[in-house]
C-alpha cells in the first residue's frame, strides 16, 4: 500500500495511491480511518511530505564502501564505527517531492546530496527487540540529506550543515508492503546516474538501530529514521536537479536553486 499526505484546494490529506489516482482517506495511517469514495488525479494534487515526524532521526556513517572511499580522499585509513550512531535532524528542513532545496549564497562548493532509505514508525514501542523490530515499522520512504560539507566540518553540532530550510527532501509517499532488505538505491544527477548500490549493505540494520534507539527512547507512530548513505556524493549547485529513486518505493526528485 502506498500511504500519501497531499494538498488539494487549500487542505491537507492522508491518501492511498493507486496506479495515477489518489483515494482520500479520513484518519491517518498511524490511527483509526476510513476510505472514502472521493478520487483525484495523482497530477492534480500537490504532494506533501509523506509525515510530519514527531521524532527526526538520523544514522551516522552507516555504508563500509562510504566509508573506505571518503577516508581514502582524505589519505587517511578508514575507521568503521564499533556502535550504532544516532543524532537528530530538524523538521524545518523537510520539503516534499518537487519542491525546491535552496542553496544559501553563502554556502560552498561542496554542497552535496545523500540518498538514504527511510524508516517509518507505525506504532510505539520502548525495549524493541531486534527480532520484533520490523513489527514497528509502518513502511518506508525516501530522503535526501542535503549536507554542506564546510559547515559540517567547522560547526561543531552541524546544525546548518544538516538542518538549514530546504536540507531534508522527503517522500515520494509511504510504502508499506516490501523487504527492505531486497532493495537498490539509484542517485542521479541531471539525468546522469553517478551512484548505486544495495540499499540494505549497512553496518548496522534496520532492526539493530529500532532495538538501540528504543532501550533509552521511546518511539512513536510517524518518527522517521534515516538510513545512512553509501558510495561518494558529488557536488550540487544552483540549476542541478538531484533524483533519489529506491526501486519499489518511487522516484524522489528535487532541483536546486
Amino acid at each position: 500500500m502506498k500511504w500519501c499526505r497531499f494538498e488539494i484546494n487549500g487542505k491537507y490529506n492522508y491518501g492511498i495511491i493507486n496506479g495515477d489516482t489518489v483515494t482520500l482517506v479520513e484518519g491517518s495511517p498511524f490511527e483509526t480511518y476510513q476510505i472514502t469514495p472521493t478520487k483525484h488525479a495523482l497530477n492534480n494534487v500537490k504532494l506533501l511530505i509523506p509525515v510530519v515526524p514527531k521524532t527526526f532521526y538520523c544514522v551516522g556513517i552507516n555504508y563500509s564502501d562510504h566509508i573506505i572511499k571518503s577516508a581514502a580522499k582524505r589519505g587517511v585509513d578508514p575507521v568503521f564505527p564499533p556502535k550504532p550512531d544516532i543524532g537528530y535532524r530538524a523538521n524545518n528542513a523537510l520539503i516534499a517531492h518537487g519542491e525546491n532545496i535552496v542553496k544559501p549564497v553563502d554556502s560552498g562548493d561542496k554542497f552535496q546530496y545523500e540518498g538514504e532509505l527511510v524508516v517509518v514508525i507505525g506504532k510505539e514501542g520502548r525495549n524493541i527487540s531486534k527480532d520484533t523490530a520490523l513489527d514497528y515499522v509502518l513502511g518506508w520512504t525516501i530522503g535526501n540529506d542535503v549536507s554542506e560539507r564546510t559547515w559540517q566540518r567547522n560547526d561543531r553540532t552541524m546544525w546548518r550543515a544538516k538542518n538549514s530550510d530546504t536540507f531534508k527532501p522527503m517522500g515520494p509517499w509511504i510504502e508499506t508492503e516490501l523487504n527492505y532488505r531486497t532493495l537498490e538505491t539509484i542517485i542521479r544527477l541531471n539525468d546522469i546516474e553517478v551512484d548505486r548500490f544495495a540499499t540494505a549493505n549497512m553496518i548496522f540494520d534496520v532492526e539493530t538501530y529500532i532495538s538501540e534507539i528504543s532501550k533509552y527512547i521511546t518511539l512513536y507512530p510517524g518518527d522517521v529514521i534515516w538510513m545512512g548513505t553509501d558510495g561518494m556524493p558529488q557536488d550540487m549547485k544552483r540549476g542541478d536537479v538531484v533524483e533519489i529513486e529506491i526501486p519499489g518505493i518511487g522516484v524522489l526528485r528535487n532541483p536546486i536553486v
